[in-house]
C-alpha cells in the first residue's frame, strides 16, 4: 500500500511540474498579445486617469494575462 501511494505523489508532482511548464509557455505566447492591448488601452481616448498609482504598459499586460490564461486550464 506504501508504494502505491509514493508512486501517486511522484504522478502528482509530475502533472503539477507539466502544467506550470503549460502555464509559463501560454504566458509567453500571448504576453506579447496583451502588451499589445495594454498599449491600446493606453492611447485610447476616454475616462481620466484611474486615481492612484498606475502600473507600467508591461505591468499591465502581465496582470491581463495572469488573470485570464487560467481560464485555459479549466475543465
Amino acid at each position: 500500500m506504501r508504494a502505491g501511494t509514493m508512486s501517486r505523489s511522484f504522478v502528482t508532482v509530475s502533472r503539477s511540474r507539466s502544467e506550470a511548464v503549460q502555464f509559463r509557455a501560454i504566458l509567453a505566447a500571448t504576453y506579447p498579445v496583451f502588451v499589445v492591448a495594454a498599449l491600446l488601452q493606453r492611447l485610447r481616448p476616454g475616462p481620466a486617469a484611474p486615481i492612484g498609482p498606475r502600473r507600467s504598459v508591461f505591468g499591465e499586460a502581465r496582470a491581463m494575462a495572469l488573470s485570464a490564461i487560467p481560464f485555459a486550464f479549466m475543465g
